[in-house]
């Protein structure tokens, strides 16, 4: 069993949903309450991660996170090193690759909210941000906890983004994944099979605590 892949991905995937949840929010209730011309083209740029394969969006990230682009040369000027290759190279990537897995099922969340809560909020003296936190949000509760949960669980078993923009470094970028296709290739099949179960293990207890805890918050918004 290999624990520090297992514990990069852990980390991996934290750090993805705690950058995305506020993005999930933020355009989740842009895009369902705001009506432009283009919201179709931006819909469609956000689901694109999903349409595209693993591997030619990772090349595309890999490209602009190289050495010789903007953002790449940027952040060895900044920190010393090279973007690629490194976990915070990982970070960034996973966090625009899991986009549609964050803001659309946000999106849908918000989209329940009757539009007449809103509105009598507004008319009882509600600032737009205390409408917000106390009504909003406890009613897209479960469209944000489902984001949470696929983006978690899409960045705990991603594979072809991670090969591609961080390769296989032990402890820097060796996700649980990798490391499941290296004992493969290695035809260590013992090895891959437990690292395959815990990873079902971890994500079956994942989804299931949060379905536990949407019935929970669904009772007592009840």
């Amino acid at each position: 069993m290999d624990w520090t892949a297992l514990w990069l991905s852990l980390r991996l995937a934290g750090w993805t949903v705690l950058f995305l949840l506020p993005v999930g929010i933020v355009m989740g209730r842009f895009l369902a309450y705001r009506q432009f011309r283009s919201k179709g083209l931006v819909e469609a740029v956000v689901m694109l991660p999903l349409v595209l394969p693993p591997t030619v969006f990772g090349f595309c990230l890999l490209v602009a996170f190289g050495r010789n682009s903007p953002v790449g040369d940027l952040w060895q000027s900044l920190f010393g090193h090279q973007l690629v290759f490194s976990f915070e190279g990982l970070v960034l990537a996973s966090i625009i690759f899991n986009l549609p897995f964050a803001i659309q099922p946000a999106q849908r969340g918000f989209e329940a909210v009757p539009a007449e809560l809103r509105e009598a909020a507004a008319c009882c003296g509600m600032s737009p941000l205390r409408s917000l936190w106390k009504v909003e949000l406890p009613l897209a509760w479960p469209g944000l906890m489902t984001a949470m949960v696929l983006t978690f669980a899409h960045t705990l078993g991603e594979f072809g983004i991670v090969l591609m923009v961080g390769g296989s470094i032990p402890g820097e970028t060796r996700t649980i994944a990798i490391s499941i296709y290296d004992r493969v290739q290695a035809f260590d099949g013992q090895s891959a099979a437990i690292m395959s179960a815990v990873l079902v293990t971890i994500s079956l207890f994942t989804i299931a605590v949060t379905f536990w805890l949407s019935a929970r918050l669904g009772r007592g918004l009840s």
